[in-house]
C-alpha cells in the first residue's frame, strides 16, 4: 500500500470513528495533534479511534477532540481528511479555540509536559531495569553467596554495565531538549546539540560539583557554571526557551542566510542563557535545598521523615535530587550510617504504588503499557518513568504518591532506620539493611506503596477523566 493510500484509509477510519463527517464542524492541526470541533462528543467511538493506525492517543478538552499523531504524520492525515470533504477551521474559530485554551492553561501545561516526556519514557524504563540489575549483581553480599568478591568481577564487564546504566541519565538533558524542541516547534537537531553542550565533558559535572569533587567554573567572580548532567526541569526550560529563540531569529533572518545565521545565533544565545542564567539559579536552589533537608532530618518524633518523604519526589521532578548525595556521603563518612536512604526508598515505593493503581484501574491498554513497567522501574530505584509517564500527567496520583512517601518516611524516621551505604533504593536497597533492620525497611516501603495505591485507587484517578490527557 502506498503512503497516499495508507493515509486515505486512516482518514476514512477516523471520520467513521468520530461519528461521520456530519459530526465534524471544523478541523485544524498543530505540530502533533489533529484538532476536531465536533457537534456531539458522545457520538465518537474512542476505542475505534485508538485502534486506528498511527494514532498515539486522544483527549477531549476546550470543546475539541484532539487526536495525537506526532510531528509530520499529522500533516499527512490532515490533508487526507480534508480531501474527503471535511472543512478546515476558519480564522475566527481558531481565535475562539485559542481563547478557550487560555482559560485552561493548567491542562495545556500538563499536556505539553506529557508531550515532552512520554517519548523518552522507554529509555528511562530500560535504564532503570539495567540499573537495578547491575546494583544487585555487583553487591558484595550477593557475590559472597557465590563465593566471589568484588575484585573477581571483570573491569570490562563493569564498563559495559555502566554504559547500559549511566548513558540515559548522563545525557538526560539531551533527550529532554530534543523532545522539548520537537514539541515547541524548534529544530530537534538544535535541541540535541544544545543538550550535548549542556553535558559537555569540558564542563565540571553537576554530580562532581554537588559532591565537592570538583569546583564550578567561575565567571565575573560570582557566576558558577557546571554541567547539566541528570537535570530535568532546567533542560525542559531551556528546550522551551531555545525553541522560541530559534523561531524568533528565523523570522528576522533573510532566507538566503537562514542556514548559517539562525543556528549560529540560536545556539550562542541558548548556551549563554543556559550556563549564565538558568544553571546558576538552579545551583543556588540546590544550596538552599541542602540546608532545608539537613534541617528536616534533625526534627524529632519522625516529623523530618514525614516532610522529607512527602517532598522527596518533588525534588526529583526538578532534577535537583543529585545534590542530596552530598548529605548521604557526609553521613556515611561521619558515622557509617545513611538516614536519607530509607526515606527516599519509601517515597519511590509510594510513586510506584500510585502508578500501579493507575495501571490497575484504567481500561486503556496504552496507559497500562506505561504504568506497569514504570511502576516496576520505580521499585528498582528509578522513579522518573512513573513520575513523568503517569503520575504527573494525571496530577492526583502524584500527590497521592507524595502522601504515601510522607507516611513511609515518617515510619522510617520513627524507627531510626539507617542504611549502610547509598545509591541503591527500594528493592535493591534491601542489600543495605541485611541486619535486624531489614523487616522494618520492607515495612516502610510496603506502607508507602500501599498508602499511595489505596489513595490513588479511591480518590486519585478516574479513567474517564484520565482520557482527557491521554498520550502515548
Amino acid at each position: 500500500m502506498s503512503n497516499e493510500n495508507e493515509y486515505k484509509v486512516i482518514a476514512k477510519e477516523l471520520i467513521e470513528a468520530v461519528g461521520g463527517s456530519e459530526n465534524i464542524i471544523s478541523m485544524a492541526h498543530c505540530a502533533t495533534r489533529l484538532r476536531l470541533i465536533v457537534k456531539d462528543r458522545d457520538s465518537i467511538d474512542d476505542e475505534k479511534v485508538e485502534e486506528i493506525n498511527k494514532v498515539k492517543g486522544y483527549f477531549f478538552t476546550s470543546g475539541q477532540y484532539q487526536i495525537i499523531f506526532g510531528t509530520g504524520t499529522v500533516n499527512r492525515v490532515y490533508e487526507a481528511v480534508e480531501s474527503l470533504g471535511v472543512s478546515a477551521t476558519s480564522k475566527s474559530e481558531l481565535k475562539e479555540i485559542a481563547s478557550d485554551e487560555e482559560d485552561n492553561w493548567f491542562k495545556r501545561m500538563l499536556r505539553v509536559f506529557g508531550d515532552v516526556f512520554v517519548p523518552i519514557i522507554p529509555a528511562l524504563v530500560a535504564t532503570g531495569l539495567f540499573m537495578g540489575l547491575r546494583n544487585v549483581v555487583t553487591q558484595e553480599q550477593i557475590l559472597h553467596w557465590f563465593g566471589l568478591v568484588p575484585a573477581d568481577i571483570s573491569s570490562n564487564f563493569l564498563v559495559i554495565t555502566q554504559v547500559l546504566t549511566d548513558t540515559a541519565f548522563s545525557f538526560l538533558p539531551v533527550l529532554v531538549c530534543w523532545s522539548a524542541f520537537r514539541v515547541f516547534g524548534g529544530s530537534p537537531l538544535l535541541g540535541i546539540l544544545l543538550g550535548l553542550m549542556l553535558v559537555s565533558p569540558l564542563l565540571p559535572t553537576s554530580w562532581d560539583v554537588a559532591q565537592g569533587n570538583a569546583n564550578p567554573l567561575m565567571f565575573f567572580g560570582f557566576i558558577k557554571v557546571a554541567g547539566y548532567q541528570g537535570s530535568v526541569l532546567p533542560a525542559f526550560i531551556m528546550g522551551f526557551v531555545g525553541s522560541n529563540i530559534e523561531k524568533k531569529i528565523r523570522k528576522h533572518v533573510p532566507e538566503v542566510l537562514d542556514l548559517i545565521v539562525t543556528p549560529f545565533l540560536s545556539l550562542l544565545l541558548m548556551l549563554l542563557i543556559a550556563l549564565f542564567v538558568v544553571g546558576p539559579l538552579f545551583h543556588q536552589v540546590e544550596v538552599w535545598m541542602l540546608d532545608i533537608v539537613k534541617l528536616l532530618l534533625n526534627l524529632p518524633f519522625g516529623l523530618g521523615g514525614l516532610v522529607y518523604g512527602a517532598i522527596n519526589q518533588i525534588i526529583v521532578v526538578t532534577g535537583l535530587h543529585h545534590a542530596l548525595n552530598l548529605i548521604e556521603i557526609q553521613m556515611l563518612a561521619d558515622n557509617h550510617w545513611n538516614l536519607v536512604n530509607p526515606i527516599s526508598s519509601a517515597s519511590m515505593a509510594a510513586q510506584a504504588g500510585a502508578a500501579f493503581a493507575v495501571g490497575m484501574k484504567t481500561k486503556s491498554a496504552k496507559i497500562k503499557s506505561v504504568a506497569f513497567p514504570s511502576s516496576f522501574s520505580a521499585l528498582l530505584g528509578i522513579s522518573e518513568p512513573a513520575l513523568f509517564g503517569v503520575n504527573i500527567r494525571y496530577v492526583k496520583p502524584f500527590f497521592m504518591g507524595c502522601i504515601g512517601g510522607g507516611v513511609g518516611g515518617f515510619l522510617a524516621s520513627l524507627f531510626s532506620l539507617k542504611a549502610t551505604g547509598m545509591s541503591i533504593t527500594v528493592i535493591p536497597g534491601m542489600l543495605l539493611y541485611l541486619n535486624s533492620q531489614l523487616p522494618l525497611y520492607i515495612l516502610v516501603c510496603v506502607v508507602g506503596f500501599a498508602v499511595a495505591f489505596t489513595l490513588t485507587w479511591l480518590f486519585g484517578y478516574k479513567d474517564e477523566v484520565g482520557k482527557e490527557f491521554k498520550h502515548a
